[in-house]
């Protein structure tokens, strides 16, 4: 078994949102999920120099059912001289990927606010120029995520969890 996959996704929703709408769907289907707690080294662009700097991080582990093993942590941080944005980065297991899609469709869907609009005020802090804006709504169609206008959110999931997951044996 390799290395679990890695996603980075920048959003515009705060990291306790975007933990609690993971958590949201683990209690709904009876699964476990263990919170995490840490910290992460990340830059900050001050002129030209850059800054190490401190961000506390927070997240879940899913700890049985289909997708045990999938992990989130979110974390915010401010990357120019204002305004904070927000990063979620998954791991994922190798072997998932239509459970992994239909558990990001409904993660994405349980969310405050669309996750890949900032609004003018929060570009206008943060910065027009920065490639966050069209990276996040690439890292979202990628997943599978219809990113249209007036897509989000998405009406037509199924019910969550599907009924149809096998559940893998638990070791024990």
């Amino acid at each position: 078994m390799g290395a679990p996959r890695h996603l980075k996704v920048e959003t515009c929703v705060s990291p306790t949102d975007a933990v609690r709408a993971l958590r949201q769907l683990v209690i709904e289907a009876n699964w476990k999920g263990r919170r995490i707690q840490g910290s992460r080294l990340v830059d900050r662009w001050a002129i030209i120099v850059p800054l190490a700097q401190g961000a506390r991080t927070i997240g879940l582990v899913i700890e049985n059912g289909p997708l045990k093993e999938v992990a989130m942590e979110a974390y915010s941080h401010v990357q120019g001289s204002a305004g904070s944005l927000t990063i979620v980065e998954w791991l994922i297991p190798n072997h998932l990927e239509e459970e992994w899609r239909v558990l990001f469709s409904h993660w994405t869907t349980r969310l405050p606010k669309c996750p890949w609009k900032w609004s003018f005020r929060e570009r206008s802090t943060i910065g027009f120029l920065l490639p966050v804006w069209g990276r996040s709504k690439k890292t979202f169609k990628k997943q599978g995520i219809d990113i249209k206008k007036g897509s989000w959110p998405d009406t037509e999931l199924p019910s969550w969890p599907p009924e149809n997951w096998a559940i893998p044996d638990e070791e024990e």
